[in-house]
C-alpha cells in the first residue's frame, strides 16, 4: 500500500450505540473462529441477498477486530507489506521521531531511503517492537529478582 493511502486510513472506534452489537457479535462469532471454517454471512436487505463465504483467517481477524472495538478501542488495519514514513513508525510505537531515526541509523531498525526519506516496512516495525517488548520483560524479570534477593518488598 503506497504511504500516501496509508495516510488516509484512519482509526475506526464503535459509537456508543455500536458497543454492545460489537461485544455480542464477537462473541457470536467466536465459535466459527474454533472450528477454523469458512463461514456463510447473509446480509439482512430484505431483498432476498446472497450469502458470502468468508475464509476461516478473514473471520479470525473479524473477531479480534470486534473485540478490540468492544472494549472501546479504535481499530485499523495495516498490511504488512506497507511502508510507513519515521513519523508513522513513531506514532505506532509510541515514541519520538528522533527515537526511530535513531534504531534505524543504528542499525537497530531496517528501513530503505525514497530520495532523502526513510521508509519502514510494518513488518519489519513490528518484529522491532516484539524485540524491544522482550527485552524490556527480561530486564523487567531481573530487577523482580535481584529485589527478591535483596528483600526490598517488590
Amino acid at each position: 500500500m503506497p504511504t500516501d493511502l496509508l495516510e488516509a486510513i484512519e482509526p475506526v472506534a464503535a459509537t456508543d450505540a455500536e458497543l454492545p452489537l460489537a461485544r455480542e457479535s464477537s462473541r457470536r462469532l467466536a465459535q466459527y473462529v474454533r472450528r477454523s471454517q469458512p463461514l456463510k454471512v447473509t446480509p439482512e436487505d430484505g431483498k432476498g441477498a446472497e450469502a458470502v463465504e468468508l475464509p476461516a483467517s478473514a473471520v479470525r481477524l473479524l473477531v479480534r477486530l470486534l473485540s478490540e472495538m468492544a472494549a472501546g478501542n479504535a481499530v485499523t488495519l495495516i498490511p504488512v507489506h506497507a511502508e510507513l514514513t519515521t513519523q508513522q513508525a513513531a506514532d505506532l510505537l509510541g515514541v519520538s521521531r528522533p527515537f526511530v531515526i535513531k534504531q534505524i541509523e543504528s542499525g537497530k531498525l531496517p528501513h530503505r531511503r525514497i530520495g532523502t526519506h526513510r521508509r519502514v516496512m510494518f513488518k519489519d516495525l513490528m518484529d522491532f517492537k516484539r524485540r524491544i517488548d522482550a527485552d524490556r520483560s527480561k530486564a523487567l524479570e531481573e530487577l523482580a529478582a535481584e529485589s527478591q534477593k535483596l528483600n526490598l518488598g517488590y
